[in-house]
């Protein structure tokens, strides 16, 4: 994933190059690029969203700590 393309845009191309993939059309040698620039994009997905579930996990930890009483909320 370039630094340029956020998520959503990554998945987006994804998705299209499956498309094509899909779709059955193309030459060998571009079926070839287009999956390898899939499985690159696929993995750097799958990073991306390790690390943000890293950082989720990360804060739910954080945040397990801290207690709650909800007595003290009715009154609000």
């Amino acid at each position: 994933m370039s630094e340029n393309m956020d998520f959503e845009k990554s998945m987006d191309k994804l998705d299209d190059i499956v498309k094509k993939l899909e779709d059955g059309n193309l030459p060998l040698e571009e079926s070839f690029k287009l999956f390898k620039e899939g499985l690159e994009l696929s993995q750097k997905l799958n990073k991306a969203l390790n690390d943000i579930e890293g950082k989720i996990t990360m804060l739910i930890n954080e945040n397990e700590e801290i207690p709650f009483n909800f007595e003290e909320d009715k009154d609000v």
